[in-house]
């Protein structure tokens, strides 16, 4: 999707009749389920059965006059079906191959099967995510899916960007693990340091002191203070300057080592006055701070409408849905949601005359013989 988003075409290859998986997930909207349409703007959905020697024909002669070639089966299934890296390359040595798994073609565990859950339990976040006496906790958002996706995209421009200089394509893999794991960075740093593995801190930072979530009198926000000038600009704010003379809250360092003191009466503060009146102390000291807001919250936010960040788009079937758009800004080549996620099977005919110069009565034939 977000290579559609910068003007790439993107087919998606979905199984005839059934599609993608999301495409059963509630809730729908017009029949459509609200997943599939939040991450398939742009695409256009081709139907083909990979078990059909004339379907595995198509996607090869696709895959000829292609740039990129995206897959996430396990590992080793489309090289059964003569469609992996070694044979397409031999038939287009330009083509970018991007395999994304749970656990990667490599290793003891290769070839595991893996959902977002899955890989974010197997990778140690939800270990780290939670409160102390609480058990793990996955994101609220499919995290692994979505870094994996984020990091696949990377890959593949990156090849390209390759390709540029080389003229030669490559094969571009992407194991969640992997990803989940490098997004542990500084717990990681913590574990390898001391010996000691990272355990679940609710809120709370293991390396900065406030760095987390207050109870306001009417409700929660976020306090970010990672340095002794926000710290000196913090107590200001809160009217409380005589914690900067603390000995105890004089550093970084300090402000950690005696955190079970110092939260407490960081507490009490904050509940003397509400969260709009703490914000608008904060921001005017510059002080790092915000309030949890609902996703109902975000979906409306005016900030976010302001920068063209909601949008909508026609739906043949869901009628004028609502998306979060492209998350980057250029100056010179933004990109553009422009079309809706596609029906199965929407451009499968388009796809076949247009790409591959099929005529009408050689579609039919393939659909007859359940290879569409």
């Amino acid at each position: 999707m977000m290579l559609a988003d910068m003007g790439a075409e993107v087919i998606k290859v979905e199984e005839p009749g059934r599609g993608d998986d999301t495409r059963s997930w509630p809730p729908f909207v017009g029949g459509e389920a609200t997943y599939f349409l939040s991450v398939n703007r742009g695409k256009k959905s081709l139907t083909l059965n990979l078990k059909r020697e004339e379907g595995r024909y198509v996607l090869r002669r696709l895959a000829q006059g292609s740039d990129v070639l995206v897959e996430n089966f396990r590992p080793g299934t489309l090289d059964r079906l003569g469609l992996g890296y070694t044979a397409l390359a031999q038939e287009n040595p330009r083509l970018i191959y991007c395999a994304i798994s749970g656990f990667g073609e490599s290793g003891p565990e290769a070839g595991r099967p893996g959902y977002d859950l899955i890989v974010q339990g197997e990778s140690g976040a939800m270990d780290l995510t939670g409160f102390p006496d609480g058990p793990p906790c996955k994101a609220g958002i499919s995290i692994a899916d979505l870094v994996g996706g984020i990091m696949a995209a990377h890959g593949i421009l990156l090849a390209l960007y390759a390709r540029e200089r080389s003229g030669d394509g490559q094969k571009v893999e992407v194991a969640m693990l992997d990803v989940m794991a490098a997004l542990l960075t500084y717990q990681a740093g913590i574990f390898f340091a001391t010996g000691v593995s990272p355990t679940r801190r609710g809120n709370q930072h293991p390396s900065i002191v406030p760095y987390e979530v207050f109870r306001a009198a009417d409700a929660y926000l976020t306090v970010g203070v990672a340095n002794n000038s926000l710290w000196e600009r913090f107590c200001h704010a809160l009217d409380h300057p005589e914690l900067t003379r603390d000995a105890r809250f004089l550093t970084e360092a300090k402000r950690v080592e005696h955190r079970e003191v110092l939260i407490p009466l960081l507490e009490e503060i904050f509940g003397s006055r509400t969260a709009d009146e703490w914000i608008a102390r904060l921001d005017a000291a510059g002080v790092p701070s915000g309030r949890i807001r609902s996703v109902s919250e975000v979906c409306a936010s005016p900030h976010l409408r302001a920068r063209g960040k909601i949008i909508e788009l026609l739906h043949p079937s869901a009628g004028m849905i609502r998306m979060i758009g492209p998350p980057l800004g250029f100056s010179a080549t933004a990109g553009v949601a422009a079309t809706p996620p596609p029906r199965l099977g929407e451009h499968t005919d388009e796809i076949l005359t247009s790409l591959l110069g099929c005529t009408k009565d050689e579609i039919a034939r393939l659909r007859s013989a359940g290879v569409l």
